[in-house]
């Protein structure tokens, strides 16, 4: 997810075309290459995207990580693309480091610590044989701008025998909350494009729905945003990364309170 986002940043920065290149390595930083990135010594892996594009200011490289700062047209971008990969990097044990010249281009890299023992057994395919079921065919709303996180989120959620309706962002998500159809639960990612977000998307249609049920998806970066934990009553969140059969179970939970 993280090189997805740098390559995603890197492509909307050559406009009229470029080059964006991938590069990984590994990096033994000594005391003084540590504390130039602000990490301990010793072995790290890194991850670079590089491209070819319109380069940052420093004013710019040095608002990059702020949750909801964003160079794109309002609308485009949620602004949380770096400031989750930062908030990834650190909690991690790493590091993220922007070098940029305008007109020249730009390079990020990640610099996590690297692994030496053997590596961890691959993880098996969700098992959702023993994931509670739905009971009366009840509707839940899939809200997130990942194509991929929808089409997985409504698979399980139609394997298990819930009816599921996507929407890509908020105005779209908000639209739908705004009709008769029958909604059980809302899923929603908090960070949206379309300039609202998953909390303001939510606000907005417990206007309509002051019993609405929701369920938010949220990353390192996004804490602040469903404020901190402080929810109203109804609003719950699960962290990202989380097992489907995690999802599958806190879903049917919250369908069950009444």
């Amino acid at each position: 997810n993280a090189l997805l986002n740098l390559c995603i940043n890197a492509r909307d920065a050559m406009p009229d075309g470029g080059r964006l290149t991938i590069e990984t390595g590994n990096r033994w930083l000594d005391a003084r290459a540590a504390k130039d990135r602000d990490l301990d010594p010793g072995q790290y892996v890194s991850l670079c995207v590089s491209d070819t594009g319109t380069g940052m200011t420093p004013e710019v490289i040095a608002k990059a990580f702020d949750p909801f700062f964003t160079t794109k047209p309002l609308g485009v971008g949620t602004g949380l693309g770096l400031s989750m990969i930062y908030g990834f990097a650190r909690q991690s044990g790493g590091q993220v480091r922007i070098y940029s010249e305008v007109g020249d281009g730009t390079l990020i890299c990640l610099y996590l610590p690297r692994h030496m023992g053997p590596a961890d057994d691959v993880d098996a395919l969700p098992d959702l044989s023993d994931a509670p079921r739905a009971d009366r065919g009840e509707t839940v709303l899939v809200v997130d701008d990942e194509p991929t996180v929808r089409m997985l989120v409504t698979e399980v959620l139609e394997e298990l025998g819930y009816a599921a309706i996507e929407a890509a962002d908020g105005p779209a998500g908000l639209k739908i909350l705004q009709s008769d159809v029958r909604i059980d639960l809302l899923v929603s990612d908090v960070g949206l494009p379309g300039g609202m977000n998953g909390r303001q998307m939510a606000d907005a249609a417990r206007v309509g729905r002051p019993d609405l049920k929701i369920l938010f998806i949220t990353g390192y970066a996004e804490n602040a945003v469903v404020g901190n934990g402080h929810l109203d009553a109804g609003m719950h969140v699960m962290t990202k990364p989380f097992a489907m059969e995690a999802l599958a179970a806190r879903i049917k939970e919250l369908i069950l309170i009444r």
